[in-house]
């Protein structure tokens, strides 16, 4: 992808978001980017001007940075524990909450749902824009001003939990196999809202125990859900 390919038509309004990039600590020298990292596809009247793209690349961006961060930050821990902790910094969850700390809902640009009320605060919606937003700040200044600002926001979720986090269906997985079980089981049971904002059910199955279901805005979000509501009702702590 190239720099050119992510900028959008010199005469599109760019509207005022100095006080975003004043949270984001990085001034744009092409603020279309940024215009473009916070337009939602459901707003954009040609799709390869919204934040798909960007958000694509994003993800790659804040992955490898969270990488060598932890490979630096815990040099005793093996592969695995360093696994689960990029697991939990790198899932929309994370993301989200970035977002909000950095206020960033109140400038994305996004259709109203169905009941007329406005998706900015949708946690997937946000994670997806702020995905964008790292691309943006990459494409703009390039990886190092990228890194300053994973850096300055990711720093503090890391240290948050001491031993290695382990997510929902992880401990659910290692529950099972415990107990002499085959694994968890995930069936996609519903699919509701719109193709640009579609809501997952998916049921888990695992040895005796009767399914549940969790939902989220996308197949790994529901997973999680799913998982999580099972590990509750047999009364295992994550």
């Amino acid at each position: 992808m190239s720099r050119k390919d992510n900028h959008q038509d010199s005469d599109t309004p760019v509207p005022d978001l100095a006080g975003l990039q004043a949270a984001l600590g990085h001034q744009f020298k092409n603020l279309q980017l940024l215009t473009q990292a916070l337009t939602h596809a459901s707003a954009a009247k040609d799709r390869l001007k919204s934040n798909e793209r960007l958000e694509f690349l994003g993800d790659r961006v804040l992955g490898l940075v969270i990488a060598e961060l932890l490979l630096e930050t815990f040099p005793e821990e093996d592969e695995g524990k360093v696994g689960y902790r990029f697991s939990a910094l790198a899932r929309r969850e994370s993301l989200a909450r970035v977002a909000e700390d950095i206020d960033l809902a109140q400038h994305i640009d996004s259709a109203k749902g169905n009941d007329g009320t406005s998706r900015r605060n949708n946690p997937s919606i946000l994670a997806d824009c702020c995905e964008a937003v790292i691309a943006a700040i990459y494409l703009d200044a390039g990886l190092d001003a990228a890194k300053v600002f994973i850096v300055s926001h990711w720093r503090a979720l890391m240290i948050e939990t001491p031993a290695p986090p382990k997510d929902s269906k992880t401990t659910l997985q290692e529950w099972a196999q415990g107990e002499g079980h085959a694994l968890p089981y995930y069936q996609e049971t519903t699919r509701n809202g719109p193709a640009h904002a579609p809501r997952f059910t998916i049921e888990v199955t695992v040895g005796p125990k009767k399914p549940v279901s969790g939902q989220g805005a996308s197949k790994q979000a529901a997973e999680q859900a799913a998982a999580a509501a099972m590990l509750e009702s047999i009364g295992v702590s994550e």
